[in-house]
This record gives structure tokens, C-alpha cells and sequence, in this order.
């Protein structure tokens, strides 16, 4: 079935429609992964956005349940050069164009993603429709007449209710390793050392996988949780988790957080360090195409180094509206956004990439032990 992608300057690319039929609306934005693409799928962080792969084919290895980031497809609308007639992989459960018909989400084949991603770099993210049944006209008026991505508050529909403890895997996936004896495809995990809440704002399930093999044992709440229940709770620390949506619409959390500044260490990722920015009485504000890919270099300030890091956001930290209290530790070398602090007097820091990654590379997946530290430091 024919298919057209509508933005809301007019522009329109068609193709051909597979998975689910339709018509969806959202934030067009890129990623530039070559792989992983079922991680960004259910990434919650992708809430309210239809994302167009640049790498040219998809659906190269199918789709399997361990490699989900959340219980469901978080995307409007998946976008892409080519999908792959074939699933070929020994842990595909299921074709992509299959998941997607399960799921509800329209994509959309045979698009030229190189001129789209590079118009969007031009132009910028914005607002667009994705359609089997609308014409170009009526496509391009219903991107126009969606909500903006500015203001928008998706955190409401993809945080838990309530209070859970999270049980996740008792094991950990690995690859094995003849030379130290091991020859199925699981380790134990370490024992638990640390009790922690996490806000869980859209949370993927590899941060949780890396918390707990760093010795975190986490209980997640909601994002409306007041600050005194979860210093009920008397944790060990605090983890602010990634998330969908603007941070500046997000009142009723910044207010929440800013009131555990000084009582329990925290840790945060993405639309949490973003928090953490309003928190400190800093602002945010929105990037003109965002960064979504697994290649981003960020210099780490205080020792030099730099790691090629995975991201997903569309907001970054106004540096001039933050405090002296507040120092930066990490810059995106591309275009010098910060990409981690630390306050001076609270243990509080965080990163603006995914040290979890999934997908993407593990060079920062030392903040996990940077936590543990600034635990071990405050006790």
C-alpha cells in the first residue's frame, strides 16, 4: 500500500507502507545507528516521534523479547530506505514488518532518507504526518495542526504506577568465554550492595540491567512521587532516568527533585540530567535536529578523555543559565552542548548521553561505578 510522509513546511516523500495502515502523526527526527533499531523502537524517549533510520536497510536480524527496551513500540512511526524481506538471525522471534502489524505502528519503505535527514539537519525537527490515506495536501494540514514537541509532557504516559520493585533477569546474558571455563550464554550477577529509587520517567530496561550488575538493587516509582516518600524509603541513592518529551514542561517533577538536593546522592541520564539542569535553577532548551545516533564524541573535562557515546535527545542544557555551584565535567565535541555536570556542594551529577547505551558503544559505562563511589562517599 502506498504511503506518504508529510512535514509541516510542505515538504512530502512517499513510499510504501508495511506493518500497520493508517495515519500518525509526530516530530520527524533521524538516528544514525547502524544497528539496534529495535532498541530505539521501544525506547520510551521515542514517545510522540516518527524516526528515520539513515542506515539503508532494516530489519536486517527480525525482532526478539530480550532485546526490548520497554513492554511496547514507543514510536509514531518508523521511516526507512529499505526493509529487509529477510529476518535472519538465530534470536529472531519475529519479522519486523510482523511486530509492527502486532503493535499498530506505521512504516514506511523506500524513502529517500538521505535527502529527508539532510533537509531535517537544514530545516530542523519538525511536526509531520504519516499516512496511507490521507492525500498530500490533507497530510501536510494534519502535521501542521499536531502538538509541537515544545511543551509537550509524554512522561505522564510512560512512567509506571505506583511503587515496583524491579526483579529483572537473575542472571546476566553474555558471551562465552572458554578460557575462564564458562560455556553457556549466562553469569551469575553480583551480590546487591546498594538499595536505590529511581524515578522512572520513561526508563530503559538495560539501565536497569547495568544497575543491577554494578550491585544496585532499584525500586522504581512514578514520576509524580513526592520527594518525602521516596526519603521514606531511606535509600541508598537516587536515579533520575532517561525520558520523552520536553523537560521544561515537567514543573511538578523539577519541584520534587529539587527538594532531594542534599539528602541522598543522585544519578542522572538524559531527560534526567535535564531535570537535574531546572533543579539547579538552570534552563533547557531545544536543539535544532537533536543528537540520536551511537557515534557522538564527548570530551570528559576532567581527565580528557573522550568516549563516542549513544544518544537520544532533542533538548540540551542552557550552560549560561547555570550556577557556580554547578560544574560542567562533559562537552559534545561536535558542536561543544554539555553533556555532564556535577554540583559543587550536593552529590548530585549526571550525563546527557546513554552510558547503558543499547544500542550503541560501552565507553561510558563507568558513571555506574562513579555512582557507587559518590555512595560510598556520602555514607
Amino acid at each position: 500500500m502506498k504511503a506518504i510522509l508529510a512535514l509541516e513546511d510542505g515538504r512530502t516523500f512517499e513510499g510504501e507502507a508495511f506493518g500497520h495502515f493508517g495515519t500518525t502523526t509526530g516530530e520527524a527526527c533521524f538516528n544514525t545507528s547502524m544497528t539496534g533499531y529495535q532498541e530505539i523502537i521501544t525506547d520510551p524517549s521515542y514517545r510522540g516521534q516518527i524516526v528515520t533510520m539513515t542506515y539503508p536497510q532494516i530489519g536486517n536480524y527480525g525482532v526478539n523479547p530480550e532485546d526490548a527496551e520497554s513492554h511496547c513500540p514507543h514510536v509514531r512511526g518508523l521511516v526507512i530506505g529499505e526493509l529487509s524481506p529477510v529476518a535472519s538471525n538465530w534470536r529472531s522471534r519475529q519479522s519486523l514488518e510482523d511486530y509492527f502489524a502486532e503493535h499498530h505502528i506505521i512504516g514506511i519503505e523506500g524513502i529517500d532518507t538521505r535527502a529527508l535527514t539532510k533537509h531535517l539537519r537544514s530545516a530542523g525537527a519538525m511536526r509531520s504526518c504519516l499516512s496511507t490515506e490521507l492525500s498530500a495536501e490533507e497530510a501536510i494540514q494534519a502535521a501542521k495542526d499536531s502538538a509541537p514537541m515544545e511543551g509537550s509532557d509524554f512522561v505522564k504516559e510512560v512512567s509506571i504506577e505506583g511503587v515496583q520493585k524491579w526483579e529483572g533477569e537473575s542472571r546476566l546474558w553474555t558471551i562465552p568465554n572458554p578460557s575462564t571455563g564458562q560455556e553457556g550464554n549466562y553469569i551469575e550477577l553480583p551480590e546487591v550492595k546498594y538499595n536505590i529509587v529511581a524515578y522512572d520517567f520513561g526508563i530503559k530496561r538495560n539501565i536497569l540491567r547495568m544497575l543491577r550488575q554494578a550491585g544496585f538493587e532499584v525500586t522504581l516509582v512514578n514520576s509524580r512521587t513526592p520527594a518525602e516518600e521516596v526519603l521514606a524509603m531511606k535509600p541508598d541513592g537516587v536515579f533520575l532516568s532517561n525520558g520523552p518529551g520536553d523537560p521544561a514542561a515537567l514543573d511538578y517533577i523539577h519541584a520534587e527533585v529539587k527538594k532531594l538536593l542534599g539528602k541522598t546522592p543522585m544519578f542522572g541520564i538524559c531527560l534526567g540530567h535535564q531535570i537535574l539542569t531546572h533543579a539547579f535553577g538552570g534552563t533547557t532548551y531545544k536543539l535544532k535536529f537533536g543528537h540520536r545516533g551511537g557515534n557522538q564524541p564527548v570530551k570528559d573535562l576532567r581527565t580528557g578523555k573522550i568516549a563516542i557515546t549513544a544518544q537520544n535527545h532533542g533538548f540540551a542544557t542552557d550552560g549560561d543559565s547555570l550556577s557556580d555551584n554547578v560544574e560542567i565535567t562533559h562537552i559534545n565535541l561536535n558542536d561543544d552542548t554539555i553533556e555532564g555536570f556535577r554540583h559543587k556542594e550536593f552529590p548530585a551529577f549526571s550525563v546527557q548521553y546513554h552510558p547503558e547505551a543499547a544500542p550503541g558503544p560501552n565507553d561510558a559505562t563507568y558513571f555506574f561505578s562513579e555512582f557507587a563511589e559518590l555512595i560510598e562517599a556520602f555514607r
